[in-house]
């Protein structure tokens, strides 16, 4: 009964308190476990708000995805912050839980995996290293085959009377997204005129800022580790530091950058 519910309950406290199992005997094991633990969190949330806006934007919904949108900016400052904490992790702090994480890596986050796949950013051969967490695997697999935010974005432009080419709507799903002159020239409309197309143009700037949130993010992993380890292969296997940089170049929404050049 509601009467019964305490703080402790309702947050299944005692749960979430007894989920930190350091492996060593250093005292920063217990930083390194609540940061990740509590950045997984905060990434449930982005895929709670962001599987919904998707929803909305398919619907040509737009409003309530705007809330949704703004929601997973504010989320990601507190994943970006979260360096912040981590990177007072000396090198010799790290030294001492290294050898305690064997090949586990924070690469193996499959919920950061759902998210570079609900955004755009989809690899079907990053799907493999999932296999052995729970059913995600059969989850990434499934979420390759339907429309990411910006496919359903693409497509709302095209049923707005944009002209967006049949092969942009028909794309392969399951592949990175390919830069398009024509929605390049949909969005650069927009753009020139915002006031005749105010929610398309909101939801773009909403799209920007996600993007700009998660590079943001990418960038602070980047220095942290460049901070703690230098430039030592990662402990999933990756080059470290190198794969990082290469990652930042990657876009979701190429458009809905150049446009700015293009106008």
């Amino acid at each position: 009964m509601a009467q019964d519910v305490t703080y402790s309950s309702y947050l299944d406290l005692d749960r979430i308190l007894a989920a930190q199992h350091p492996s060593s005997d250093a005292h920063d094991e217990m930083l390194f476990i609540i940061v990740h633990q509590a950045s997984e969190l905060w990434l449930k949330l982005c895929l709670h708000e962001l599987f919904a806006a998707r929803d909305c934007i398919a619907a040509d919904n737009l409003r309530p995805s705007f809330k949704m949108l703004s929601r997973v900016a504010r989320a990601q400052t507190q994943l970006i912050q979260s360096w912040d904490v981590l990177s007072t992790m000396t090198p010799h702090d790290y030294s001492a839980i290294r050898p305690h994480l064997g090949r586990s890596s924070g690469f193996q986050s499959p919920q950061y995996r759902m998210m570079e796949f609900l955004l755009g950013g989809r690899n079907p051969d990053m799907v493999v290293m999932h296999e052995k967490t729970g059913n995600w695997a059969d989850r990434l697999q499934a979420e390759l085959q339907q429309p990411s935010i910006y496919d359903e974005t693409i497509r709302l432009l095209a049923r707005r009377g944009f002209a967006i080419p049949e092969v942009v709507l028909g794309r392969q799903l399951d592949t990175v997204w390919e830069r398009s002159e024509e929605v390049e020239a949909a969005w650069a409309e927009i753009y020139r005129d915002p006031q005749a197309h105010w929610d398309l143009y909101e939801l773009a700037e909403k799209l920007v800022d996600l993007e700009y949130h998660f590079q943001r993010w990418r960038f602070g992993h980047l220095k942290t580790v460049e901070r703690i380890i230098g430039f030592k292969r990662g402990t999933g296997g990756t080059q470290g530091v190198p794969y990082l940089e290469g990652v930042l170049k990657q876009a979701f929404f190429p458009e809905l950058l150049s446009v700015r050049t293009a106008i």
